[in-house]
């Protein structure tokens, strides 16, 4: 214990003169859960909408108000016909082109019916999808206040109602999703990414020989490596939730100790990583870019941007085996859905077996030489 206390001291004081690691420990967390909830939004708004009206009825009028008055759809011209349209659409200027033929308001009175033209530009399919799916809606909306207007007291045919919830996030909060999933990432940085540097930095210095020929254990060594990062690492979510907080009023519906019990056992495994890709480096530059490799892996194979579900069943065979995959799993079920830790006992229990793989892999490939 004397010499791991004097290998703690050490670790902590190299840590506290280096004032680039204070930065991206304290600062690093606060800008990337605001900049990131917000910059990378999944929720398609103001879609670029061309409308060709070539009824000029009042129908038509209200139709194109309603889709001017949503938040999804921006009016970005009125064009007088199709051919102006689509050259609005082939400079992209315009996704979506909706054309309201002649005598769509006599149609709607006399057939009951009439039609509409959507073209979307597809070049980006997700905006074009969506933008067509928000604006059939809004043209079912129109189709419902035209029957009620018409006919307020009498039914229009037989009907299925279809009522719907969305469980645990109600609202469809994009924040209540993708906050609770970048703190663990932020945690996975601080441990991989600063830990892989620390060895390495004692074989550029030097210091790693004078080390060698201590009576210092390498278990020791190893401990007096993780510690300091795994309490760094706590502090950092720490920094994390309470900016979740401020910033965008989240709290989790289950217990904040959950959270903490399953960060500090993942904090001992990706400092495992980190402190494993140290010993196997010789320089700095290397273990950045190893540790810059595997960063990107971690975050596309973990779930945070992308369902693991909706993934090939190859990189599903390769997020089994991400550490992240599992911890965002963890704290947005604590979030959204108050999980406890009996509900999260499997995760847990993974934790724990990539815990002591990846420290035992430090361990193996510290090679320590003695006086």
């Amino acid at each position: 214990m004397r010499n791991l206390y004097y290998i703690l001291q050490k670790e902590f004081l190299l840590i506290f003169r280096d004032k680039t690691i204070l930065r991206l420990i304290f600062i690093m967390p606060v800008m990337q859960l605001l900049l990131i909830p917000l910059a990378a939004d999944y929720e398609v708004k103001h879609v670029a909408i061309a409308i060709v009206d070539q009824d000029h009825s009042s129908d038509s009028q209200r139709l194109v108000q309603k889709v001017g008055a949503s938040a999804y759809f921006h009016i970005v011209a009125v064009p007088p016909d199709y051919r102006a349209g689509t050259t609005l659409m082939e400079r992209g200027a315009a996704d979506i082109l909706l054309t309201i033929p002649p005598h769509f308001e006599r149609d709607l009175i006399t057939r009951g019916h009439a039609s509409l033209q959507l073209v979307a530009d597809a070049v980006n399919g997700v905006r074009a999808g969506l933008g067509t799916s928000y604006a059939l809606s809004m043209v079912r909306q129109f189709q419902s206040e035209l029957r009620a207007l018409a006919q307020p007291a009498a039914p229009v045919g037989p009907s299925i109602e279809v009522s719907s919830a969305s469980w645990y996030n109600p609202h469809v909060n994009y924040a209540a999703f993708m906050v609770p999933g970048i703190l663990p990432i932020l945690v996975t940085m601080v441990g991989a990414f600063l830990s892989s540097l620390n060895i390495v930095q004692e074989k550029e210095a030097g210091t790693i020989e004078q080390i060698n020929v201590t009576p210092i254990r390498k278990h020791e060594f190893i401990l007096g490596k993780l510690i300091p990062f795994w309490v760094l690492g706590m502090i950092s979510i720490s920094i994390g939730i309470v900016v979740a907080r401020v910033a965008f009023q989240l709290w989790p519906a289950g217990s904040l100790l959950t959270i903490y019990v399953f960060a500090a056992l993942y904090l001992v495994g990706v400092l495992g990583i980190g402190l494993f890709i140290s010993t196997i480096t010789e320089s700095q530059q290397q273990a950045t870019l190893l540790s810059f490799f595997i960063m990107m892996i971690f975050i596309l194979l973990g779930g945070l941007y992308t369902p693991i579900e909706s993934m090939p069943r190859w990189a599903q065979l390769i997020a089994a085996f991400n550490p992240p995959s599992y911890f965002i799993a963890v704290v947005r079920a604590v979030y959204i859905k108050g999980s406890t830790l009996s509900d999260l006992a499997p995760a847990l229990a993974k934790f724990g077996g990539f815990a002591l793989v990846f420290n035992a892999l430090a361990m193996w490939s510290y090679k320590k030489r003695t006086a």
